[in-house]
């Protein structure tokens, strides 16, 4: 149990947490501004292959 209560009261564990946290969203939001980064550039290569 003191280890338990130890570990709670460690703030390295919480500011890894908050450090994952947000990378997480880092990571969210690289991936929406990717795929919408792709849908451009698939209706441009598109657009690219009818005009020739």
């Amino acid at each position: 149990m003191s280890k338990f209560l130890k570990l709670i009261k460690n703030s390295k564990g919480a500011t890894a947490i908050e450090y994952g946290l947000i990378a997480a969203l880092i990571a969210v939001a690289a991936i929406a501004a990717m795929q919408n980064i792709g849908t451009k550039l698939g209706t441009t290569f598109n657009n690219v292959s009818n005009e020739l």
